[in-house]
C-alpha cells in the first residue's frame, strides 16, 4: 500500500498519494457517483446520496452516513457536502469549491469552504500520483478542519479508494 503524505504550504493543506491504476481510472474513481458509492468516506461511513453534475458550475451534492456502532456518538451521523466546479480538464485535473452543507445542499456558514483542486498525474513506476490541494481562507479556517481530523478522513477515505481499484 503507497503511504498518503500530508503537509501545509501556507493556507493549504496538501494531500498526495499513488494509486495502482491508471489516470482515467483514478480520474473516474472520483468524478462518478457509481463509484464513488463503493469507496467515499471514511471507515464505517457509506456514501447514501450523491448527484454529480460533472461540468463548470456544476455541483456535486453528497451525504455520508456513519453506519459503524463501534464509532459511538457519530452511529447514525449525517454529513452533507457539496461541490461546485469551476475548471474541468479530465482527465487531468478537475478544480472545485467545497462546502459543508444540508441534505437540500444549503450552504453550512459556521464550517469553513476551500478550494480544491485535484491533479493526477502519471507516477513514476506505473500508476496514479493524485495531489489534492485545499486552499482556506484564513489560518483559523485550516486549523479548524485539521482539527476535526481531516487527515485521517482523507487517509481512510484513500485506502478504500485503493482497495476499490483492485
Amino acid at each position: 500500500m503507497t503511504e498518503m503524505t500530508a503537509r501545509t504550504e501556507g493556507l493549504e493543506f496538501v494531500l498526495e498519494r499513488v494509486f495502482q491504476a491508471p489516470k482515467e481510472k483514478v480520474f473516474a474513481a472520483f468524478t462518478q457517483c457509481e463509484h464513488l458509492k463503493h469507496w467515499w468516506g471514511p471507515r464505517g461511513w457509506e456514501l447514501t446520496a450523491c448527484t454529480l453534475d460533472l461540468r463548470p458550475e456544476g455541483v456535486w451534492h453528497y451525504c455520508m452516513t456513519c453506519r459503524d456502532e463501534s464509532q459511538g456518538d457519530f452511529f447514525g451521523m449525517e454529513s452533507w457536502g457539496k461541490g461546485v466546479y469551476r475548471e474541468i480538464d479530465a482527465p487531468n485535473f478537475f478544480v472545485y469549491t467545497d462546502y459543508f452543507s444540508d441534505a437540500e445542499g444549503g450552504i453550512n456558514a459556521e464550517l469553513p469552504p476551500s478550494d480544491v483542486t485535484m491533479i493526477f498525474e502519471e507516477a513514476e513506476g506505473g500508476g496514479t500520483l493524485v495531489k489534492a490541494r485545499t486552499k482556506y481562507d484564513s489560518e483559523e479556517s485550516l486549523k479548524t478542519v485539521i482539527e476535526m481530523g481531516m487527515e485521517q478522513g482523507v487517509r481512510e477515505t484513500w485506502d478504500r479508494l485503493e482497495e476499490y481499484l483492485r
